[in-house]
């Protein structure tokens, strides 16, 4: 998980009534991701694009989904496409502060 404060206990009462929120934090364990894990975020832009150009409809089946996924990764890396970063960190710090875990 990562670090947002929606993804802790208080969440799930917020969401769920008291019983239904402790079976469902029994089946569960917390694991956050390091806060200098700029990879993660590498791979999770990469998949949103992904879901965006590729898989932003009704694949029928596993076969075809395995082809366009793929086709659409034999196209991304034939046009050496990189992420440009538009965000500093001073920005992230303005924006989303209220989000961060201390």
């Amino acid at each position: 998980m990562d670090n947002l404060s929606t993804h802790k206990e208080k969440a799930f009462y917020e969401t769920f009534n008291k019983d239904e929120a402790e079976r469902i934090l029994n089946k569960i364990e917390f694991h956050y991701t390091p806060k200098h894990a700029s990879w993660l975020n590498a791979a999770e832009i990469e998949i949103n694009v992904m879901d965006i150009e590729c898989t932003d409809r009704r694949i029928g089946d596993t076969e075809k989904l395995a082809k366009e996924i793929a086709a659409w990764t034999w196209r991304r890396n034939e046009m050496k496409k990189k992420i440009d970063w538009k965000f500093t960190r001073e920005n992230a710090d303005r924006k989303l502060s209220k989000y961060y875990v201390p």
